[in-house]
């Protein structure tokens, strides 16, 4: 149960940033928003599995 509010996030975040990535197709934006969301799931991993 606890796991599903920053799941949802991370879902809305992607969600968000592929929104700006179909509107707006630029190479350099899709790179930096790649980027965004890899380390936001990297982080959102590395923090489920500090809780116990």
């Amino acid at each position: 149960m606890k796991y599903i509010l920053p799941l949802l996030a991370l879902v809305m975040l992607g969600a968000f940033l592929g929104v700006m990535i179909w509107h707006v197709p630029s190479p350099d934006l899709v790179i930096v928003i790649v980027l965004t969301f890899a380390f936001a799931a990297f982080d959102f991993f590395r923090s489920m599995g500090k809780r116990g």
